[in-house]
């Protein structure tokens, strides 16, 4: 594995990012951000990860190393990423990161510089997509086979299927690989600020205050739940796709761009756009390409796969001897649907390792409610008339009686934040009374 560099001021923060990144393989060396850098601490150092501040002393780091930097900035910001990406940087990442997401932008912006770009072969070695079922075997075949392209791709699936590893291995295959992969969490951003961070804080007529499309320039805008796009965004993002314009104006031509656009959504959009909530003339420059991500229910040996590589992962951070999945458990694992698919399950297996004391985990403390699998049959993302909202409205509906808000939030594989976002724009508000069944414990 690669040699890393981490600089970083908060040493609790840089000894949690090195633990994930450590686990993972990688030799991790470890600065301070006030201390100084001398070539000897650089030789041999395959990547950079660091704060923002570093962007400063950018022309002394890139004499002494030619391996990728990525920022993760503490207090995220639409111009520093858009400063960091102008100067060269592979990744920018919103402090605190997930491990799944820190090791997917490490192993991206690693393979551009592993792997010729003129020979992207091999994309999805670079992501440990655990699991060798025919769903995800056909699934890696296809990015192999389109990754090399320019062509936008629509990513569809589930909450919490894994669309956000799929993005990154498309890029990493592509001939883009050594540009900037720039990410955009549409359902994040206020709908407010989305135009302004995409495209810039000015109209457009002379002024320079770019967007993150400027900043993928020569790579790839990665947005994510394209779906939360408000309407006046989706027009402009319609106006770039088909001008291959950065910044279009009433005052100037827009600039000539080089960017490739790969979208996810876990919302049917076909459906978004008979209902008038997504353009249709966009739903069809971004779907030039579709890849679907199989819920985890319908990928057979891969769901005990993926708990044993996630117990071993999550023991490996924590410090603790990994205890093994007792046959209860592996049956309750096996049978159980995943309505919150992948996410769900790494969040059921990191608690169980937490709270497990001894050699074995069993059934019970995975905590899995049956009554939640006994009649869930959700709909393929994309299946006849029946949208992925359909199904959230019926399972919050059957299901808020017994469960609390956390515990539908995790069954969904969502947060309580957006699982409120999301009864208030369907029309489901809470209940004020109701009565519960008993709690787990």
């Amino acid at each position: 594995m690669a040699d890393l560099l981490l600089i970083e001021s908060d040493p609790d923060h840089r000894e949690s990012l090195a633990g994930i990144l450590e686990h993972a393989g990688f030799k991790i060396a470890r600065r301070d951000l006030s201390e100084a850098l001398t070539e000897d601490d650089l030789t041999g150092i395959d990547g950079v990860l660091a704060e923002p501040d570093i962007l400063d002393r950018m022309e002394s780091l890139r004499r002494s190393t030619s391996g990728p930097l990525i920022v993760i900035d503490p207090n995220p910001d639409v111009r520093r990423a858009v400063r960091a990406m102008k100067l060269g940087a592979a990744d920018y990442l919103a402090a605190p990161v997930r491990g799944d997401e820190l090791l997917a932008a490490v192993n991206d912006a690693l393979a551009a510089y592993i792997h010729d770009p003129e020979s992207p072969a091999g994309a999805t070695q670079s992501f440990p997509m655990v699991g060798s079922s025919d769903a995800m075997r056909e699934l890696k075949r296809q990015i192999d086979k389109i990754a090399p392209t320019d062509a936008a791709v629509l990513i569809e699936g589930e909450l919490g299927t894994g669309k956000k590893l799929v993005a990154h291995a498309l890029h990493a295959g592509s001939s883009r690989s050594r540009a900037p992969l720039v990410t955009v969490n549409c359902a994040a951003i206020p709908e407010s600020l989305i135009e302004q961070e995409l495209f810039g804080h000015g109209d457009g007529a002379g002024d320079s205050g770019g967007g993150l499309l400027e900043a993928a320039e020569g790579g790839t805008l990665f947005l994510d739940e394209v779906g939360e796009l408000s309407l006046p965004a989706q027009a402009r993002m319609q106006h770039f796709l088909m001008n291959n314009e950065t910044r279009p104006s009433i005052h100037e031509a827009g600039k000539p761009s080089s960017v490739r656009v790969v979208a996810t959504s876990h919302l049917n959009l076909k459906q978004l756009t008979e209902n008038g909530r997504f353009r249709d003339d966009l739903y069809y420059r971004l779907n030039v390409v579709s890849l679907s991500v199989p819920p985890l229910r319908n990928r057979g040996g891969d769901i005990l796969e993926l708990a044993e590589h996630t117990l071993s992962h999550v023991c490996g951070l924590l410090g603790k001897p990994r205890p093994q999945l007792s046959a209860s458990a592996m049956e309750a694992v096996a049978s159980y649907a995943w309505p919150g698919n992948v996410r769900e399950l790494e969040n059921v297996i990191e608690r169980a390792a937490i709270l497990c004391d001894g050699s074995k985990i069993d059934s019970a403390l995975l905590a899995i409610d049956t009554r939640a699998r006994e009649e869930f049959e959700q709909p393929r993302t994309g299946s006849g008339n029946v949208s992925l909202e359909d199904y959230f409205v019926r399972f919050v509906r059957d299901n808020e009686d017994h469960l609390t808000e956390t515990e539908l939030a995790e069954k969904l594989g969502i947060s309580r934040k957006s699982l409120w976002e999301r009864r208030q724009r369907l029309g489901i508000p809470r209940r004020k009374t109701r009565k519960r069944g008993p709690r787990r414990t």
